[in-house]
């Protein structure tokens, strides 16, 4: 499995505070199959106008030379579009997935539904692929609402362990997954024990197969490899979808 979205540079942001805790969370991550992860940290369009600190640069050196070899390591960011994005971070390769023209940004999560789709707009027009971050979360989203962000140019990446929980943004993101919306899921892994395997495993379970191994591993290896994505067909959840639920939270999976 490919994961494209974490905050495992350690000390940068508010996910691993230390390489140690990086390096224990990949070891596990490798152990449920995971190949590839993108660190993302947390930077604001505005700062990104300056370019990736150096301080993520050092962050990232360090946990380089300690990381187990199971597991390839990109970069990239998690861009909050605070302003519009700027000439200078549309130009940089360093801001994206793996030097890829897909860049993963977020909003706010009470943001309008039009805000998101003037900014998505305008990342597109600089000629990059904007990948939305975890849309179920945002206050605006809704079937409707996802597919006119993707008619504007935009994949979305929902959370793959939201997708297991009980809660409305739980049940907005297995909407996303039913129309056929979500591009490719991710973990959003802050040094904890978020994993794309309780999704993709419960997915399967639910005669979505194909679904899960391209929304883990063929679209997230696409973008990558700065290739086009793979649509998703959407994926009718059966009313054992609850049951299985309640087996997850009962036994403690993912």
């Amino acid at each position: 499995m490919i994961d494209l979205h974490s905050h495992l540079l350690p000390g940068v942001d508010d996910g691993s505070r230390s390489v140690a805790r990086s390096v224990a969370v990949l070891t596990e991550l490798a152990g449920l199959g995971l190949t590839d992860i993108c660190l993302t940290p947390h930077l604001t369009a505005s700062r990104a106008e300056h370019g990736i600190p150096a301080a993520y640069d050092t962050a990232f050196a360090a946990l380089l030379a300690a990381a187990p070899a199971s597991v390839r390591l990109h970069r990239g960011a998690e861009i909050m579009l605070d302003r519009p994005f700027g000439s200078a971070a549309a130009a940089n390769r360093a801001l994206t997935l793996g030097g890829s023209r897909y860049v993963l940004v977020e909003f706010p999560r009470i943001v309008p539904r039009e805000t998101v789709l003037t900014a998505l707009g305008q990342i597109v027009a600089a000629g990059l692929v904007p990948v939305l971050a975890h849309p179920e979360r945002y206050s605006s989203c809704s079937v409707d609402a996802a597919h006119a962000w993707r008619r504007a140019g935009a994949k979305l990446q929902v959370d793959a362990t939201t997708v297991l929980m009980k809660t409305p943004r739980a049940d907005r993101a297995r909407q996303l997954i039913g129309a056929g919306l979500a591009d490719i899921l991710a973990a959003d892994n802050h040094g904890d024990d978020r994993s794309l395997a309780g999704a993709a495993e419960a997915l399967a379970a639910e005669g979505g197969k194909e679904q899960a191994d391209l929304l883990t591993v063929g679209n997230p290896r696409a973008i990558l490899e700065d290739r086009e994505l793979t649509p998703v067909e959407p994926l009718a959840l059966r009313s054992t979808w609850a049951r299985r639920l309640r087996r997850f939270f009962e036994t403690g999976d993912e």
